[in-house]
């Protein structure tokens, strides 16, 4: 995959834990995980604009584009 989630390095510099992140944002505990493993093959606007807001940080900060690692 050509773009890597760092959720799980936000999460922790921000220390809040993947359980109190889809509490606020409104999502399931399981589908941070998701998140957080890169096993998602999509992730919707609005989603990524309430864990930008709850974590204080940019969708850069939370989204990687490595070329041909495809």
């Amino acid at each position: 995959m050509a773009i890597i989630v760092n959720l799980d390095v936000m999460l922790a510099r921000r220390k809040i834990r993947s359980k109190e992140l889809a509490e606020r944002i409104g999502i399931t505990e399981q589908n941070v995980s998701l998140l957080k493993s890169g096993k998602v093959r999509g992730i919707r606007f609005e989603t990524l604009s309430r864990i930008c807001a709850v974590l204080e940080c940019q969708p850069g900060d939370l989204l990687e584009f490595v070329p041909g690692d495809d």
